[in-house]
């Protein structure tokens, strides 16, 4: 916002957004966002601690910014003399805030960048504060939150504010082996060193609306390239199409979105014995799974006003907050996940998303995952990991997306990668088949202690469709197909692929999304609890143990005639999953 008299005296402002006119104090009791077209005015960091913070609760650090000048640098003035004007204008030692406090109730250690302080630079003096502010948070065993406002490295300090990239990297690497919480909140503007060091490689990486980041700002890069850029470049928003941030956040919900991670992360840190259970974990009763033709059972498993992992996150949990991208470039919409609670526990929820329109299944690639959407779960596997999170997957696909972009992106590794970390992970994992099995797409999120299937669910090596096509003469034969592929819920739990059946209301979920909701809640609330006072490498044993067991030398039918390229059938042609 534009002013032209000091603070305390002004009435009006103007937007640097829209250009309206607005009065100082509806300004400021909308936490300096524009009411008319919503532009977020940038904030001191002594107004940012206001707003984030519960009130009266924020500690300075007791360390005081150390003065240095290493390289003895001049430009048109001494290094020092830009300093002292720089804490004169500012009333702050250094260009960033740093402290204890409560946000939510939850204890966190923070650090807080001022742009206003030499641009928000990085230099010696900045990474020792948040380095101490990083070690504090580990020696009291408390989530780290970083709000980053700066122009990048400073100058005037040569290498040696090169060096504050790694040093407060390696600060955060230490809380990440502790398993704390790390948050960075990007604030506009986040460039250079501070983007390409804590601004990302926290745990979690949130945008306030019309931030923008980057490691070369828009002016380098058409000087350099001569590149006409994209609309709303390394604006949060196109940053969060991108998969390089988990969330973008206004203002007004930034607090909000901070205590709920925060809750998360302190209720995954308890003893499970002391975690608060809002409503009785009831059992699931079994069921013996649909009697009809599988190939009736693959459709109802198709319908399109099924469930998906969207509807279950609003009904059958709480809370629910998503967090997106792989940070390698990609959202990927087919796959969504992020924290919720499950009966009051904080978990880690992951899954296909496809849609009920055609507009919706689209958008979602119907739930075909791309090599982004494997190595977002992936992130998310172990980030529950790290915060002591129970692991909970939502299955819905026809299979991983088996494009040309998905094969030059390395989907098979991505699948890959995902069931050996999932093979290795130390926390509990409960997966529920709820809709379509498809696959090595499925297995991505499948490598669980204890796998569910709802009543009217498949699960299945290869599609019907696909499997007729190359056993049969054409794809006509699917409903013969899926009857040899014993796809259902109840073949699968006679095969010990699957633990336990999960009911449906009649004649399917469909018909009743609520009643599949409160079933598949009850279902996973049953079946995690036991999981969560088992040791974590006696986790990683019995999961390891429950997938040998499929090895042909333990199956009760004859072993399987294998040719290259696949798996002989009885009709000696390849399966190609």
């Amino acid at each position: 916002m534009t002013t032209t008299a000091p603070r305390d005296e002004q009435l009006w402002s103007r937007c640097d957004g829209c250009a309206s006119l607005l009065y100082r104090k509806r300004l400021r009791r909308n936490l300096d966002v524009c009411p008319e077209c919503g532009s977020h005015a940038r904030l001191d960091a002594p107004e940012r601690v206001a707003q984030l913070v519960d009130p009266d609760s924020f500690t300075p650090l007791p360390d005081r910014a150390v003065r240095v000048d290493p390289i003895d640098f001049v430009d048109v003035v001494p290094y020092p003399h830009r300093l002292g004007a720089a804490r004169t204008g500012t009333g702050l030692d250094e260009a960033v805030l740093c402290g204890t406090a409560r946000l939510g109730g939850h204890p966190v250690a923070l650090a807080v960048m001022d742009f206003r302080f030499l641009g928000g630079s990085l230099g010696c003096a900045v990474g020792e504060l948040i380095t101490r502010t990083a070690e504090r948070a580990l020696a009291d065993g408390t989530p780290l939150v970083l709000v980053t406002a700066s122009g990048g490295a400073r100058m005037q300090e040569g290498a040696l504010s090169l060096m504050q990239m790694a040093t407060v990297s390696q600060a955060l690497a230490g809380l990440r082996e502790a398993g704390l919480l790390t948050v960075s909140v990007v604030t506009d503007p986040t460039y250079g060193g501070v983007a390409a060091s804590f601004a990302t490689n926290t745990d979690v990486v949130l945008a306030e609306s019309g931030a923008r980041l980057g490691f070369a700002g828009p002016r380098v890069i058409r000087q350099v390239t001569g590149a006409t850029l994209p609309d709303g470049f390394q604006t949060a928003e196109y940053l969060l199409r991108h998969g390089q941030v988990d969330l973008v956040v206004p203002r007004h919900a930034l607090r909000g979105r901070l205590a709920a991670l925060l809750a998360a992360a302190e209720a995954g840190r308890r003893p499970p014995a002391a975690r608060p259970a809002s409503r009785p974990a009831v059992a699931a009763p079994a069921v013996a799974g649909p009697a009809g033709d599988p190939w009736e059972t693959v459709r109802t498993a198709r319908h399109p006003g099924r469930p998906t992992t969207l509807d279950y996150l609003e009904t059958a949990f709480d809370g629910f907050v998503e967090l997106h991208g792989d940070r390698l470039g990609a959202d990927c919409p087919a796959i969504v996940g992020g924290v919720a609670r499950l009966d009051g526990r904080p978990v880690m929820v992951i899954g296909h998303q496809k849609g009920h329109t055609t507009a919706e299944l689209v958008a979602r690639n119907f739930g075909m995952a791309s090599p982004a959407g494997h190595r977002k779960a992936l992130r998310l596997m172990r980030l529950a990991a790290r915060l002591r999170l129970p692991v909970v997957t939502l299955v819905d696909t026809p299979g991983a997306d088996p494009g040309v972009a998905a094969e030059q992106q390395g989907q098979a590794a991505a699948i890959a990668e995902n069931i050996l970390a999932l093979s290795v992970l130390p926390t509990p994992v409960v997966a529920v088949v709820t809709g379509e099995g498809g696959s090595g797409g499925a297995l991505a999120l499948a490598v669980a202690d204890r796998v569910l299937m709802l009543e009217h669910a498949v699960y299945s090596v290869i599609s019907p469709e696909g499997c007729a096509a190359i056993l049969w003469p054409d794809s006509s034969a699917a409903p013969q197909a899926a009857r040899a592929l014993r796809l259902t819920g109840a073949d699968l739990c006679r095969l010990g692929v699957v633990d336990e059946l999960v009911p449906e209301p009649s004649p399917a979920a469909h018909g009743d999304p609520a009643g599949a909701a409160e079933h598949l809640r009850r279902a996973v609330a049953a079946n995690l609890a036991p999981l969560l006072t088992v040791p974590p490498a006696t986790l990683v044993r019995r999961r390891r143990q429950r997938f040998r067991r499929f090895g042909a030398a333990r199956s009760a039918g004859p072993p399987a005639t294998t040719v290259p390229g696949g798996t002989a059938s009885a009709g000696g042609r390849p399966e190609v999953a």
